[in-house]
């Protein structure tokens, strides 16, 4: 179970981590700093030939100039816990009554176990950070779509280089600065809705906040 304190165990984990809260998909900092994530798929950029490996650069350095406005990328490399489906593997092997299947499935499962057993199975994915600082009293719906409108160009920009992107939502980014802050305890025990709505309710902000 993902146990959650409250009172001063919630104000020192905010405290350490530096979020004041997430509305709309936005990350809110303090000081008046906001920031939104878009999830980016890739490119294998050296399967491409030598002609469109240089297409992609001049149309990655066209995006950069399209901004206008520093962009933090992220890319998250993370271990992928297997044993959830060497465990369905090994029911649907249990249950199979069909003896070819069987065999097959048995033979499928002990190549993975020997394939992991040797290496690390890893996914990467790729973010686009957009930051927004205001000053003064902050008008939340004007952060927004001032970001929305960067978040609209980039989108674009990455697509003309065939990549796809999409903004995180509420939930999706807490789950990804828990993976980040506790990668052991994420891989063996992933947040469930239930616990990422109790982490929502201390996080989400649903009001005007320009504390």
């Amino acid at each position: 179970m993902f146990a959650l304190q409250k009172s001063k165990s919630k104000a020192s984990a905010r405290k350490q981590i530096d979020i004041k809260g997430v509305r709309d998909g936005i990350l809110m900092l303090p000081s008046n700093q906001y920031r939104l994530i878009l999830q980016v798929s890739s490119v294998n950029f050296e399967l491409k030939s030598e002609d469109e490996q240089d297409a992609i650069i001049d149309t990655y350095e066209s995006f950069l100039n399209s901004v206008g406005s520093p962009l933090q990328i992220v890319i998250r490399t993370r271990e992928i816990d297997m044993d959830n489906y060497l465990g369905e593997l090994k029911e649907r092997s249990d249950n199979e009554t069909v003896p070819i299947y069987k065999k097959q499935l048995t033979n499928y499962d002990e190549f993975i176990r020997s394939l992991i057993s040797t290496n690390k199975i890893l996914t990467r994915n790729f973010y686009v950070i957009i930051p927004c600082g205001m000053t003064g009293k902050t008008d939340f719906e004007l952060v927004k779509e001032q970001l929305g409108l960067t978040a609209d160009i980039v989108a674009k920009g990455l697509s003309r280089l065939g990549m796809h992107s999409r903004q995180l939502t509420d939930l999706e980014v807490l789950d990804l600065f828990y993976n980040f802050y506790s990668p052991e305890q994420s891989k063996a025990q992933p947040l469930t809705e239930q616990a990422l709505q109790l982490i929502h309710n201390s996080y989400i902000q649903k009001g005007d906040d320009n504390e």
